[in-house]
């Protein structure tokens, strides 16, 4: 929904596009939120090298402490992280993206030192024994680390323009993916967004609502009252025409998921009053939709 509106809202602003192009732009904004959620575990995976880095350093000094000689590279040697390292599919599709190139001089290294000082890896490090929960947790660790990193974000939003659109997707699919490893061949194509949501729902939620961009403002326009449909805040105008669609269009998908959706979806993007604005125009749709019959859903407890 969230790349949908982006897009309708590009062709509202931006007179040069046309519904082909932002139809087109859509498909490539899905590939490149697959290629940022590729990215970050890239990036995971190259911090904890540096544990290995670290160890060598360690080994090699002439005169050891016993924290030199304790310290081992389990933040790299695990079965979770060494299933991405020998993996030479996943090698091969970080390589084809030139993922290598993007990170600039000192930026792993100095994600790492920091994330070292941190109490979730000095208590992951003190165990003498580890555990696979271990392993899951320093990573899923690590990666709030870089969340957190001001430098992570900017080298993010460099290469990735959809980063900050897309970051709450990445993050969820990057947990999912660190709590299934260890994995093994093409396993993260399962994260790339299925059909059904990129194709079926989005794309044709994109195209319907442009197609009848101007039929759904005739409709909105009567329940405005007082408000001029100029003077409506253009995300608001979009989520609303959006959410008629969704009435109309998609049978399985129940007026109140739609209408919650909505009004979330305006808590981010829009106004501090945008939320009960929309709900309440979308809640006066809802009943002159339901009264000219044009919600027909499909399953039990769906239209409520």
């Amino acid at each position: 929904r969230i790349k949908v509106m982006q897009m309708l809202y590009a062709l509202s602003r931006d007179e040069e596009l046309n519904p082909s192009e932002t139809i087109a732009i859509y498909g490539n904004g899905i590939q490149n939120c697959f290629r940022l959620f590729l990215f970050n575990l890239f990036v995971i995976k190259e911090i904890t090298k540096s544990a290995q880095s670290e160890e060598k350093r360690r080994k090699s000094k002439h005169i050891k402490s016993e924290a030199d000689i304790s310290f081992t590279a389990d933040l790299y040697n695990n079965e979770l992280i060494q299933s991405l390292e020998t993996n030479e599919t996943l090698s091969k599709r970080f390589e084809d993206l030139e993922f290598s190139s993007k990170l600039p001089d000192g930026f792993i290294e100095k994600l790492y030192k920091t994330f070292r000082k941190e109490e979730d890896y000095e208590a992951y490090t003190a165990k003498e024994t580890l555990t696979q929960e271990d392993n899951v947790q320093v990573l899923l660790a690590l990666f709030r680390h870089c969340r957190k990193d001001d430098y992570y974000n900017e080298i993010m939003e460099d290469h990735f323009t959809n980063w900050v659109d897309d970051k709450s997707l990445i993050i969820g699919a990057l947990k999912k993916a660190i709590k299934s490893l260890p994995a093994e061949g093409k396993f993260y194509e399962e994260y790339y967004p299925d059909k059904e949501t990129t194709e079926d729902f989005g794309k044709t939620l994109l195209k319907e609502a442009i197609d009848q961009e101007k039929d759904l403002l005739g409709i909105i326009e009567p329940t405005l009252k007082n408000w001029d449909a100029d003077r409506v805040a253009i995300i608001d105008m979009i989520l609303i025409k959006m959410a008629l669609v969704e009435f109309s269009e998609f049978a399985t998908i129940p007026t109140k998921v739609t209408l919650n959706e909505y009004v979330d979806i305006s808590k981010l993007y829009s106004t501090p009053k945008s939320k009960d604005f929309i709900n309440g125009i979308l809640d006066r749709l809802l009943k002159l939709y339901e009264k000219e019959g044009k919600i027909k859903k499909e399953g039990r407890g769906l239209v409520d």
